[in-house]
């Protein structure tokens, strides 16, 4: 059987389309490599929406060209969205490289590595499904199989993005808006949990834009039809709410402001579903750049309709993105984006230097400040998120939370220093440790902890007595048959 390894650059989208990868590899005959090394097809599914991502695609393929040299018949794969944007450019720059494939023709991989086997030349396939829309399914093992489905899931809900903020290549690399019937996205969501998922995440560009296809939603409470910025994703939380009632939580991401309507606030605050944690990027402060950043919104918009969110959840927590030295950013609009971090109060942020990208509005702008600047002001940035998030967990010390145990602890390894063991995230989206419990099987369940330490960015946690009397026992193997999300190895995972 011909082996495959896949290495994925960028954010959970791409996350979520090398797995779909995985499972179209292996239904057409492949199976996964232990290593890069050991494999006959390498996938790179790639992120263009930092240019440091950009960077590092052209670094590994140089290094992979002695993988290339040592066996003739290796197969170099660049998918996602370097692939989508360069397309048969990447061919002729970088001759290691033998298939370039868009994150709509995922499908149809395993056809083009046949050509290739056969004596095919190297293609580039990066065409848009704009009149029949694809979307990847999850092929989840059955209830009764070893190993079960992990515990956290994605699910796609739209693709593409209308909004055209000026720095953004995303309309380029992913195309215009479109969304998937609200009958699959249940569906599917469905079959993960009765497979064992317990939290599943919705993706989409601009995922709180969905709207149903085939107009199968009612109108969600709270939904005006008068709102331009209305949508029918709080219709659609309701309905995963109601015909999925085993799904522990549903997390979303990646929202944008104007859509965070009435109907969306008033579904976190009556479906227990919903996490208290929301994702919501800003990218600055300042009316003046998000002007120019073509945002469509303003800062006092965004505060009010994040303000509304949080009195409606009471304990619901913020994290956003935000992009500094963007052209024409002056010490005067990096202090609104400082005091905004403050004023929301913001418990995680992905901060960014600002890069000019091709096929953006942005390249018509000076990149006017200096890197020096950039990196100066990255620092500012993390320095009051750092001090925001601190202060929040440690708040949290000698509280009871609940956990949702993902796998293994990372940084403890097999029950490492104290018996730790396990991690996994609350329902704010703070990870956990959990200490002395080695000896139990944690996976996959929601379990109570009380809070003992907070760390940099983490909780130290113990099971209560409650939950460590009703947690099943470790049985002999019984970690390695139910493993958590398969591992793909990723770079650089940034937010958008």
């Amino acid at each position: 059987m011909p082996r495959y390894s896949i290495t994925t650059f960028g954010c959970q989208m791409n996350v979520h389309d090398s797995e779909r990868m995985h499972d179209v590899l292996r239904c057409a005959g492949y199976t996964e490599a232990g290593s890069a090394d050991e494999a006959d097809v390498l996938v790179l599914n790639t992120c263009s929406v930092r240019e440091k991502a950009e960077q590092k695609l052209r670094s590994e393929v140089g290094r992979l060209a002695r993988w290339k040299r040592e066996r003739a018949d290796r197969v170099l794969v660049v998918a996602g969205c370097v692939a989508q944007q360069e397309g048969e450019r990447l061919l002729k720059q970088m001759r290691a490289i033998d298939v370039v494939v868009g994150p709509d023709n995922i499908p149809e991989l395993p056809g083009l590595l046949g050509d290739l086997a056969i004596g095919g030349l190297p293609i580039a396939r990066t065409v848009f499904d704009l009149d029949a829309p694809r979307f990847l399914v999850a092929s989840p093992p059955s209830p009764s199989s070893s190993p079960r489905a992990a515990p956290t899931a994605f699910v796609t809900v739209m693709k593409g993005c209308d909004e055209r903020c000026s720095f953004c290549i995303v309309p380029h690399t992913r195309g215009p808006e479109r969304y998937r019937p609200s009958d699959e996205i249940v569906a599917e969501i469905a079959a993960l949990v009765a497979a064992g998922t317990r939290e599943v995440t919705l993706l989409g560009q601009t995922v709180n834009s969905y709207r149903d296809p085939l107009g199968a939603l009612p109108r969600a409470p709270g939904a005006s039809a008068d709102d331009p910025d209305e949508s029918e994703f709080a219709a659609l939380l309701r309905r995963v709410a109601a015909d999925v009632p085993g799904l522990a939580r549903l997390r979303y991401t990646s929202p944008h402001p104007r859509h965070l309507t009435p109907s969306l606030v008033l579904a976190h605050a009556e479906l227990p579903v919903l996490p208290r944690h929301v994702h919501m990027p800003v990218q600055s402060g300042s009316d003046r750049v998000l002007r120019r950043m073509i945002r469509r919104y303003t800062r006092a918009e965004y505060v009010a309709r994040t303000r509304a969110l949080v009195e409606a959840v009471p304990g619901l927590t913020l994290s956003t993105d935000i992009i500094v030295g963007f052209p024409g950013e002056t010490e005067d609009d990096f202090a609104a984006t400082l005091s905004l971090v403050r004023e929301v109060g913001f418990k995680g942020l992905f901060g960014f230097k600002y890069s000019r990208r091709p096929h953006t509005p942005a390249l018509k702008l000076p990149d006017d400040v200096p890197e020096g600047v950039k990196g100066e002001r990255l620092a500012r940035l993390f320095e009051e998120s750092e001090a925001l998030l601190a202060a929040h967990l440690s708040a949290l010390v000698g509280t009871t939370q609940e956990v949702l145990v993902e796998g293994r602890d990372k940084e403890r390894g097999h029950g490492g220093a104290g018996g730790a063991l396990w991690s996994g995230r609350t329902g704010r989206h703070e990870i956990a440790h959990i200490d002395g419990a080695g000896e139990l099987d944690l996976l996959g369940e929601v379990v109570e902890v009380s809070i003992a330490r907070a760390n940099k960015h983490s909780l130290q946690a113990e099971l209560t007595e409650a939950a460590r009397a009703a947690a099943r026992p470790r049985q002999r193997g019984g970690l390695e048959a139910r493993p958590a999300r398969r591992s793909l190895p990723v770079v650089a995972a940034e937010g958008g």
